[in-house]
């Protein structure tokens, strides 16, 4: 780790003229613009240290120049704190020679490392003041982008406080960063949208972080809604700004817009960086095309791992396990190394599909073949490949003796499969534990009432409820979106909310009466209500997917295909019912639920019934 023999004689040369009586002021210029050469090509922690005993020796510790650029090189690498440890710790610092870029290349620094150091990013902020340094417009957006990145809504205000005191509040940069931290802080929202609309004049830049922080937050609806108005606007938008609104386009399912934004991408000649084909992919596959999701990526010159991750995940979600397991093998001849998430999609298409040897293989080859420990993500999924395959007391079991706690998603599932497979009992049992453990989450309590409920235990059901009423805690209740003629609509079971509603239950009627002409039974044991058979019946027709497909058949040309979006698993009687209503009305329909896609065709669904 030496420098080169000439830059390593040039430095001996310096210091032999130095100590010499007659050093003149050339010497220590000479000195100076060396240290600066060699600071710019130093690319590594030894020949920084070796350097920085060069510049004491040298007498250049003091030197203004010499100091931001070791502080900036120390930055490059990763190596800010021994930097900022010399600068501002020891007792005899030289206060007079801090300036606002020398504190700048710190604080951007820290703002740039892990979530724990980043809170130096504002201590170092307190500390430039303290040291009467007023900081520039360059400071605040390095601060800010470290506030986002705690995501501390309250540091965030004390120094949106000072931008107003300072009065750089109308400076465009600073104010984009502002709303992309409120953006990054819980409850900051409000604070962002308020920011964005006050400004006179936003850029691509602004757009693309108020747009950004709804598709964050899940709020897709909104995200997709200002980019709208961003068109509206006349500002053009960058990649980033259609990375967000794939984003939420994606989290909608929103099949037509994801099309009409990639034809968009190609009018309007947006960059397509890898970030941006990646999105481009992932949201064809988790929108119902995982077919052209494939044709892009075999298109796409340059692959990461995430590109491969999005393929292999966008099979695993319509349940092409197979396929997914050979574009894994692949990707490893390619000589692209997986990691842990490309295994977490890799596992999770072996339990859509039922692959249970070759789950464990992947599993076992994990630490075997590549040495990647395990988390829990892949625990989770291995619980949920045995428990899909109704193998309850394996998955107990792999579950006793995994070495690190069971986290309560895994219970959770456990606890599904149980009530599934008819394990009623078992399901009880570890549900009770799990509330004990959890006494706040809802979702344990709807558990065990649904449990109760298919075991007929009434009164217990309505203890659980009553419970549930006394703490405040409410059921999420299943939602079913659809995108016509883009725009986005949304159902919940009974919902009456709709303009049209009364056409709407006309068409579930309709459809009930041909689905029972064809031999469809209604799986009333899916109403987990103390009601008799004909209210139960009336029940299922009003689930949301049944309202979505109805509005669907009104407002759509015969033989078109149908895609809807549901927020929960879909119901074994509306996954019956949506194969007699395929094959009656001769449409293709494509369902994504929680887990996965179905694509129903001619009274047939894609999952063969495994879900």
């Amino acid at each position: 780790m030496q420098f080169s023999s000439s830059k390593s004689k040039f430095l001996r040369t310096i210091n032999t003229s130095l100590h010499h009586p007659h050093s003149t002021a050339v010497n220590k210029r000479a000195a100076e613009q060396t240290c600066l050469a060699l600071l710019q090509s130093c690319d590594s922690i030894p020949k920084l240290t070796q350097l920085h005993t060069h510049i004491l020796k040298l007498g250049l510790h003091n030197n203004p120049l010499v100091l931001t650029k070791f502080t900036s090189t120390s930055s490059d690498l990763n190596s800010i704190h021994y930097a900022s440890s010399l600068l501002f710790a020891s007792d005899d610092a030289n206060t007079s020679l801090y300036d606002a870029f020398l504190f700048n290349t710190v604080i951007r620094a820290y703002a740039q490392t892990s979530s724990q150091s980043k809170h130096s990013a504002f201590c170092y902020y307190k500390f430039m003041l303290q040291s009467g340094v007023l900081p520039n417009k360059f400071t605040y957006p390095f601060v800010l982008k470290a506030c986002a990145g705690l995501g501390s809504l309250n540091l965030g205000k004390q120094v949106h406080g000072s931008v107003l005191k300072i009065g750089f509040d109308t400076d465009l940069h600073v104010q984009n960063t502002m709303v992309h931290m409120y953006c990054c802080c819980g409850g900051g929202l409000e604070f962002a949208r308020t920011l964005f609309d006050e400004m006179p004049k936003p850029d691509s830049v602004s757009w693309s972080a108020m747009i950004g922080g709804y598709a964050r937050l899940g709020m897709s609806i909104n995200a997709v809604g200002l980019f709208r108005e961003m068109q509206i606007s006349g500002v053009r938008p960058d990649e980033i700004t259609m990375v967000s609104v794939l984003s939420a386009c994606t989290d909608l399912g929103a099949l037509e817009l994801g099309k009409w934004l990639e034809s968009y991408i190609d009018k309007a000649k947006v960059h397509k960086s890898l970030e941006l084909c990646n999105a481009l992919i992932n949201m064809f596959a988790k929108c119902g095309d995982v077919d052209k999701a494939l044709n892009l990526f075999r298109d796409t010159s340059e692959r990461t791992i995430v590109s491969w991750t999005s393929v292999i995940v966008g099979m695993a979600m319509h349940g092409r396990g197979s396929e997914a397991v050979t574009l894994f093998e692949e990707m490893r001849e390619t000589g692209t190394a997986p990691d842990d998430v490309a295994f977490i999609g890799l596992l999770s298409a072996c339990s859509h599909s039922g692959l249970v040897e070759e789950g464990w293989y992947y599993f076992n080859s994990m630490t075997k073949d590549f040495g990647i420990i395990p988390k829990i993500e892949h625990y989770g999924c291995m619980v949920d490949l045995l428990s899909r395959a109704g193998l309850i007391k394996e998955a107990l079991e792999f579950v006793q003796k995994m070495p690190i706690e069971p986290n309560p998603i895994i219970w959770r599932a456990l606890i599904i499969a149980c009530r599934v497979h008819g394990e009623l009992k078992l399901g009880e049992s570890i549900t009770k534990q799990l509330i004990r453990n959890e006494p706040m989450h809802e979702s344990n309590y709807v558990l065990l009432s649904n449990i109760y409920a298919k075991m007929f235990h009434w009164e217990k059901k309505t203890v659980i409820r009553e419970v549930m009423e006394k703490k405040g805690m409410r059921k999420i209740p299943g939602s079913t979106m659809i995108e016509l003629d883009n725009e986005i609509y949304e159902f919940v079971a009974g919902d009456k909310t709709h303009n049209q509603y009364k056409e709407i239950y006309q068409m579930v009627d309709e459809m009930g009466r041909e689905m029972k002409r064809a031999g469809y039974l209604p799986t009333t044991s899916e109403v987990l209500l103390d009601i008799d058979e004909e209210d139960k019946e009336d029940a299922l027709n009003r689930h949301s997917e049944k309202l979505a497909i109805a509005f669907a058949l009104l407002k759509t040309p015969p033989g078109t295909p149908i895609r809807i979006v549901k927020n929960l698993r879909v119901c074994a009687d509306c996954h019956s019912a949506t194969k007699f209503i395929s094959k009656i009305y001769n449409r293709e329909i494509v369902v994504r639920d929680r887990n996965r896609f179905h694509h129903f065709s001619n009274g047939i669904c894609s999952c063969k019934d495994f879900w």
